[in-house]
């Protein structure tokens, strides 16, 4: 079963994922932007702002409302759906935090 994805899931994969390229602060000079893919749908969603502008990093705020499990008091988005999984565009293109670290490693070597 899929786990929900919230502000602390994002932050335990930050963790998990460091220095592997799998972070929005070690491949963003790559091309790398933040995004969300709906496995469900398909749908691939950049990763923004409450106002819609691009955020540097994996920040729930900007998702539709369609994907949002839960809100905290002020209303920030605290957990999405569990079909949605954080990841990163680059060309067109939605790499899971395994595809773009290993892109990453493939370019170094």
């Amino acid at each position: 079963m899929a786990q929900t994805l919230t502000t602390e899931t994002l932050a335990a994969d930050n963790q998990l994922f460091a220095g592997t390229g799998g972070v929005s602060r070690e491949n963003q000079r790559f091309g790398f932007t933040p995004g969300f893919l709906d496995q469900e749908t398909g749908a691939v969603y950049c990763s923004c702002w409450i106002d819609g502008s691009p955020a540097p990093f994996h920040a729930l705020d900007g998702l539709p409302d369609h994907l949002v499990l839960a809100r905290s008091p002020r209303g920030r988005i605290t957990a999405i759906k569990s079909s949605v999984i954080a990841g990163f565009i680059r060309m067109g293109h939605f790499y899971t935090r395994e595809q773009a670290a290993c892109c990453l490693e493939q370019s170094r070597a």
